[in-house]
């Protein structure tokens, strides 16, 4: 979506801020021991607590069954809260979004359970990196193609596969709206961002060659090759001179 009113800017602030909150005390929730599940039911009641709605719940076909995208280990992205146990070693991908005030945000962060193995935080530490270069180039001007290399830049910094079939996208009065935002591309190619446009920015690397399949369950996307994956997002606003994170964490 593109900014209509302050009215908006105002919604989006606090939708964003309450998720960011949401998602940071649902990571501290994730331990050895705990399920995917309960995560999720703790989430329902954060969002019901603060009067919204959760975005991801019913969305699409099959209808989505949770609050939030749980995706453990080789699991990159959209994993259903099921009765999993989380252990030790085990690499959380936490992806969540809510309705406030008939606006959508839509944030992730990727987290260690326990002790991790220093390879695969060095892969969490990546791909916060790349959300972070491309967060400094969603500037009005700027091209969805910027968006891109910025991230590949990292990943190939890094030498970390990316599945190119995912990525970012426009955010606000839908849960996916366009543009769709590679994490990959050339500079200065691609629709060209303008000040007020909202878009979910949201890298996603792994530590084998970034092919993806499609789990049995029609909601799940794991890396082809069993390779450890983790995933960044945040929703902002394009500004004239830097972009206005809306999701931030207090983590």
């Amino acid at each position: 979506m593109k900014i209509r009113s302050e009215k908006d800017v105002v919604n989006l602030r606090e939708g964003g801020r309450k998720l960011g909150e949401i998602l940071s005390k649902c990571a501290k929730k994730a331990q050895a021991g705990v399920t995917l599940k309960e995560i999720d039911a703790y989430a329902q009641g954060l969002i019901a607590e603060m009067g919204d709605k959760p975005s991801f719940m019913g969305y699409g076909n099959p209808p989505f069954p949770g609050a939030l995208c749980l995706s453990v280990n080789s699991g990159i992205v959209h994993g259903i809260p099921n009765d999993y146990v989380l252990k030790e070693g085990d690499i959380l991908k936490i992806d969540g979004g809510i309705w406030h005030e008939g606006l959508c945000t839509d944030s992730a962060l990727t987290i260690g359970i326990g002790e991790v193995t220093q390879e695969d935080q060095e892969l969490i530490w990546a791909t916060q990196e790349a959300l972070d270069a491309q967060i400094a180039v969603a500037v009005a001007g700027n091209t969805i193609g910027d968006i891109g290399h910025a991230a590949e830049a990292v990943a190939k910094k890094h030498d970390y596969g990316y599945p190119k079939e995912l990525g970012g996208h426009g955010v606000g009065l839908a849960v996916h709206e366009k543009p769709f935002i590679y994490n990959y591309g050339q500079p200065g190619k691609g629709e060209r961002l303008e000040e007020g446009m909202v878009i979910a920015l949201e890298p996603m690397f792994a530590r084998g060659e970034g092919k993806i399949k499609l789990a049995n369950d029609g909601w799940l996307y794991e890396m082809a090759d069993g390779s450890q994956s983790a995933q960044f997002e945040h929703t902002v606003i394009v500004g004239k001179e830097e972009a206005e994170v809306l999701t931030v964490r207090n983590d």
